[in-house]
């Protein structure tokens, strides 16, 4: 029997299979490309639909997408700021 896979959106918090949404995942930078800073802070990535590391899932539509945007929902989920390209790639989508 195969497992269904069911995921929550960030903005309206609807529960659905995880087709229905995009994934947006929070990956780290590898070590070789990373510039060190005087920090040491490790560096995130932001990536659409695939990818390994901690993601969030949003709903297909216009309303869920501006509310993760206006409310900053995306960016507390994947605990990094979310680079605005990221919402205009998105909105493209639609």
């Amino acid at each position: 029997m195969a497992l269904k896979l069911h995921r929550r959106c960030v903005s309206c918090q609807c529960i659905a299979l995880r087709d229905v949404f995009w994934r947006v995942v929070r990956v780290p930078i590898a070590a070789n490309e990373k510039s060190l800073n005087e920090d040491n802070v490790t560096q995130f990535q932001i990536q659409l639909d695939n990818g390994m590391g901690r993601s969030a899932y949003v709903c297909k539509k216009l309303d869920c997408l501006q509310i993760a945007q206006k409310k900053n929902r995306l960016g507390r989920s994947l605990r990094t700021p979310i680079p605005p390209a990221v919402f205009d790639i998105l909105k493209s989508r639609l």
